[in-house]
C-alpha cells in the first residue's frame, strides 16, 4: 500500500505535468473490473474541471490533491494499487480517470491506474477539502509534526506505540512498513504503550521518523515482491533495498549484528523488529 514516501514521489512525479496546464478534458478508464470510488458522478465532475487551470499539485498524509483555479480540488487517495502516472500504465485494463492538459500549445496527460479498484477520486469544494482534512479526522503529517506534538498525541493513548503510529488521526501517513522501519532506528519495542515514552524516546521516535521518511523519498519509495508501486514514470521505487527490519524476519539484524528479526501480528497486521535493538 502507498503510504507517505510513495505518495510524494507521486507527486513530484506529476507535478510538472500539471501545475500551470489547463485541463482541457478529463475521461474515464478504459477499466471493465470493479469500479472505484467516484464522487461526484463523472458528468458532474467534468462539468466543474474543464478548462481549468492546475494552481498547485500537493500531498495531505496519503492523499494527493490536484487544485484547481475554480477553487475546487481532486482528492486521489490510492490506497493498496493506486497510481498517478505520466508515462503509459502498466496496463489498459486497469486504467480508472485520464486527466488531459494542454500547456503552451502541447496536449499531455496523466493518469490514475488501480489495479484492485480501491483507490478513491473525489472533486470537492474549498469548504468540502477542510471538512475532510480537518484536525477530528486526520492528524498532523509525519513530515511535520513536532516533538511536542507528538508527544501529546502519543500520551492520550494506552495503545501499542505501532498500532498508534498507524491512526491517521494521530498521525497522518504512517504505513505498516515505515512504522516498523521507524520503531527499529528509534530503538522502541513495538508493544510499549504509548503513552509510557519517556520524552528522550520520544524524541528519538520523531527523530527517526523524519529521518526513515525523507530517506525513502530520496529512493523514490519502496517497490515489494509484489511490484505493485510504481513512480510516475512508471519504474520502481528502490528503498526497498534499504529496509532494516521490514518482511525480514528470521534474518540477522543489520544494526546490532547479533539480535534475530521477528515478526509478530498487531492488529491484523506484520511488524518485524529486533529484540535486541528493540527492549
Amino acid at each position: 500500500m502507498p503510504e507517505l514516501p510513495e505518495v510524494e514521489t507521486m507527486v513530484r512525479g506529476i507535478r510538472d505535468a500539471l501545475t500551470g496546464a489547463v485541463l482541457v478534458d478529463v475521461a474515464p478508464g478504459e477499466s471493465r473490473c470493479r469500479p472505484i470510488c467516484m464522487e461526484p458522478d463523472f458528468k458532474t465532475i467534468r462539468k466543474i474541471c474543464r478548462n481549468q487551470q492546475v494552481t498547485g499539485v500537493r500531498r495531505r498524509a496519503k492523499r494527493i490533491v490536484i487544485d484547481l483555479e475554480n477553487s475546487h480540488s481532486f482528492v486521489i487517495e490510492p490506497r493498496m494499487t493506486g497510481l498517478m502516472l505520466t508515462q503509459d500504465p502498466p496496463t489498459r485494463d486497469h486504467l480508472r480517470f485520464q486527466w488531459i492538459l494542454e500547456y503552451m500549445g502541447k496536449r499531455a496527460s496523466v493518469w490514475f491506474w488501480d489495479q484492485r479498484g480501491l483507490g478513491t477520486l473525489r472533486l470537492v469544494s474549498r469548504e468540502q477539502l477542510a471538512e475532510m482534512f480537518a484536525p477530528d479526522r486526520l492528524g498532523p503529517d509525519a513530515l511535520e509534526m513536532t516533538v511536542e506534538e507528538c508527544r501529546e498525541r502519543f500520551r492520550q493513548t494506552q495503545r501499542a506505540v505501532k498500532v498508534a503510529l498507524l491512526d491517521q488521526k494521530v498521525v497522518a501517513g504512517i504505513g505498516n512498513l515505515y512504522a516498523s522501519e521507524i520503531l527499529h532506528r528509534a530503538g522502541i519495542h513495538p508493544v510499549r504503550p504509548a503513552n509510557t515514552l519517556s520524552l528522550v524516546k520520544i524524541r528519538r521516535l520523531h527523530a527517526a521518523t523524519a529521518e526513515i521518511l525523507t530517506e525513502a523519498i530520496r529512493y523514490e519509495g519502496s517497490t515489494l515482491s509484489d511490484g505493485t508501486y510504481r513512480n510516475a514514470l512508471n519504474h520502481d521505487g528502490s528503498y526497498q533495498n534499504q529496509h532494516r527490519v521490514y518482511a525480514k524476519a528470521g534474518s540477522r539484524c543489520p544494526s546490532c549484528g547479533r539480535g534475530t528479526i521477528e515478526r509478530i501480528v498487531q492488529a491484523q497486521r506484520s511488524t518485524f523488529y529486533c529484540a535486541r535493538c528493540q527492549k
